[in-house]
């Protein structure tokens, strides 16, 4: 793997840092100069990231800070550790994220809020607390093609990267004027920690993979190049935006899931919820 130094003397601060969207993209912003702290829950998880960063990029400048990206106290001391690498932050990267097929009548405030949660309080954190340590610079948020494309079942995670996506262009509204640019990535179905059941089950990738014109899963480095693209110089006239980076996903449609879903709950429910009545 070659760099083209475009981040030499840059900081980067990215969140789920063990993750598979989140150690791509730290390690693609570490090959291309910039000194990088990882966050997340497990120590262990990232010390192993940090492993095999530098084996890859033997230079690499990688720190890491064991913390939870909902809690305000953890990420601002994780920004803080960001910003003494260098004195300065100029990359934020917020890829906590996730969620779980469950029909609506099958959910109460509590779960709906969890969700909502960690898909934007997430991200508003790091931008919140990370900004004032900034002049200038990017924030690359990782949206999903659920922000856009309907998929029965999965109301919560729809609603809160939808959320998210108008967190990105509220956000560089006000902060362009700072100089500081927010973005998202805006990902299909990637291969992923979260994602390994689906992408596993070969009917279900099956599925999914007949409504990506391009004929396959994404993997981590898919959607780390485009993070990559949204944190550098080369799209300094970009603000904003979220970028589909699918396969062709949202050209055609999500795969129907019902059948997984009876298994999931049983069938006399899902009939029940499709006569919308809620069976708890």
């Amino acid at each position: 793997m070659s760099g083209n130094n475009a981040l030499a003397g840059k900081s980067a601060f990215v969140t789920g840092g063990a993750g598979g969207i989140g150690s791509h993209s730290a390690r693609l912003l570490a090959r291309d100069g910039a000194a990088v702290l990882i966050m997340g829950r497990r120590r262990d998880a990232l010390e192993k990231t940090k492993a095999w960063i530098l084996e890859t990029v033997p230079n690499a400048r990688i720190e890491i800070h064991a913390g939870d990206a909902v809690d305000e106290a953890d990420v601002r001391a994780g920004l803080d550790k960001a910003h003494a690498m260098q004195n300065r932050l100029d990359i934020i990267v917020p890829t906590v994220g996730g969620g779980g097929f469950k029909p609506l009548l099958m959910l109460d405030a509590d779960s709906f809020r969890a969700e909502l949660n960690i898909n934007i309080i997430s991200a508003f954190l790091a931008v919140r607390y990370g900004v004032p340590l900034m002049n200038g610079g990017s924030v690359v948020c990782i949206s999903s093609t659920a922000a856009t494309l309907p998929f029965a079942y999965l109301p919560a995670y729809h609603t809160s990267k939808g959320g998210l996506e108008n967190f990105v262009r509220a956000a560089a509204e006000e902060l362009g004027q700072a100089g500081i640019r927010v973005n998202a990535v805006r990902p299909g179905l990637t291969r992923s920690d979260g994602t390994g059941g689906m992408i596993e089950n070969p009917e279900i990738l099956k599925r999914f993979i007949a409504e990506f014109p391009l004929g396959r899963a994404g993997e981590p480095d898919d959607i780390a190049e485009a993070v990559r693209y949204l944190a550098g110089p080369e799209s300094s006239w970009v603000t904003g935006q979220s970028f589909a980076v699918d396969g062709g996903n949202e050209i055609r449609k999500n795969p129907d899931l019902s059948d997984m879903i009876a298994l999931m709950f049983g069938q006399e429910a899902l009939d029940t919820l499709r006569r919308g009545k809620s069976p708890v």
